[in-house]
């Protein structure tokens, strides 16, 4: 039994590496519905900019995404996935602004003491 105990550590620290990632979301689908409310003509540069602002976004959560709560990330990924196609764009503003509104209530916090 003893000799377990490596692998369970091993698979909590695994577990624990995975919770802390930035999820994988498929975003195609959503710059191809944002591409089709523009007009024909730009359909295509609609939707390859729509890409790189969900890349940008991407890479700014790859450096910012353990510095939210476990909590607001699971909140801001359920929101996104529940109105439509995914968008690192909207979990990114989601947690900026979750971010931001915490530091309001502890700085009116301290005021009101």
């Amino acid at each position: 039994m003893i000799p377990c105990l490596p692998s369970l550590a091993l698979g909590a620290t695994l577990l624990m590496a995975v919770a802390d990632a930035v999820p994988s979301l498929n975003v195609e689908p959503s710059c191809q519905a944002a591409a089709k409310m523009g007009d024909a003509l730009s359909l295509d540069a609609t939707r390859r900019q729509c890409l790189a602002d969900e890349k940008s976004a991407h890479d700014e959560l790859e450096k910012q995404w353990t510095q939210f709560s476990s909590a607001l990330r699971e909140r801001c990924l359920a929101t996104t996935e529940s109105g439509g196609g995914p968008s690192y764009v909207e979990v990114l503003v989601c947690l900026q602004m979750g971010r931001d509104a915490a530091q309001m209530d502890k700085s009116s916090e301290t005021r009101g003491r």
